[in-house]
Order: structure tokens, then C-alpha cells, then sequence
């Protein structure tokens, strides 16, 4: 039976992705991927993943097979790349989960493109590629953000001026 890779959301030591990345590598593994990821498998935000933590594709694939837990997997990404400080999982973080938002044209396109194919094109609030994926494979979406802190009664609060936020 063929199963869809955890949400993009989940987090291994606060970092999006990497544990959606190593499930979709156990999932194909046991010929329970889903053929439509496939050919992602190494690409896209796992590209990004693994040239952010500087370790190769396949390296991190055979690691995955030998077992482990993802925070076992995610350190020895550390050992044989680089150690991300905390600072760099929030940058990693904050960048992945709202990539597709007020973007360039070309990822806007990219997304709205991915969202007709699926028949989730006429969802506004699929703005992100981790909200698409979430609504795709047929999970609530997320729609707070848990890393800001909160506000003071009118603080943070923008205005929208002449086309600027500010």
C-alpha cells in the first residue's frame, strides 16, 4: 500500500523537512512511495536540505538504511557536513515553511501550477508550498505561526501604503 511522507511541518531538533525527507526515503525503500514523489526524491526542498547540510544525497540515503532515529540521522548530517547552530535551523526554518508567499513570479507560478494539477487551484489559502502539500495529501493545514512571539495590544500591527507594507 502506498502511503504520503509525513507533513513538511514535522521537525527533527527544529528543523522542518529533514524528517519528511528521511520518510520519504524509508517509504521508497519499502515500495511504499507514491510514484509522483519520485522522481523529487533528492530534488527540491530535499536538494535544498542536503546542500543546506552539506552532505551528499546518496551518502545520507545509505545512512537512512542502516536504521536509526531521525535525530541519530540528523546528527550524523552534522558529523559528515556541517553543524547548524540554532540560529541557522531558525533561518532553515522560517525560509522552507514560508517559501511560496508574496515570492517571486516564478515560485508563485510554480505553486499555483502545482495546485491546479491537484485540483486545489481555486484554495487561497494554500500560499505556501507546506500548506499545499499539507491540503495535497489530505492533512489540515497549518495556519498560525509558533515561532513568533506574541504581541502587545497594537504592536506589530502594518500598514499597507502605497502598495508597502510598512
Amino acid at each position: 500500500m502506498k502511503s504520503v511522507p509525513c507533513s513538511p511541518n514535522e521537525r527533527t531538533k527544529g528543523m522542518v523537512w529533514f524528517p519528511r525527507m528521511l520518510d520519504k526515503i524509508r517509504l521508497h525503500a519499502r515500495g511504499e512511495l507514491p510514484d509522483d514523489y519520485i522522481p523529487w526524491l533528492g530534488k527540491g526542498f530535499d536538494g535544498r536540505c542536503i546542500r543546506y547540510l552539506r552532505v551528499d544525497y546518496p551518502a545520507l540515503v545509505e545512512r537512512v538504511l542502516e536504521g536509526g532515529s531521525d535525530e541519530e540521522i540528523l546528527d550524523w548530517c552534522f558529523e559528515q557536513g556541517r553543524e547548524l547552530s540554532d540560529e541557522d535551523i531558525v533561518i532553515w526554518s522560517d525560509f522552507l515553511r514560508k517559501r511560496g508567499l508574496c515570492d517571486s513570479p516564478e515560485v508563485l507560478a510554480d505553486l499555483a501550477n502545482s495546485k491546479r494539477q491537484s485540483g486545489l487551484g481555486d484554495r487561497t489559502d494554500l500560499d505556501t508550498y507546506f500548506r499545499y502539500d499539507d491540503a495535497d495529501e489530505g492533512r489540515g493545514i497549518c495556519v498560525c505561526n509558533e515561532s513568533l512571539p506574541p504581541t502587545r495590544e497594537g504592536a506589530g500591527k502594518s500598514a499597507v501604503v502605497a502598495g508597502r507594507v510598512g
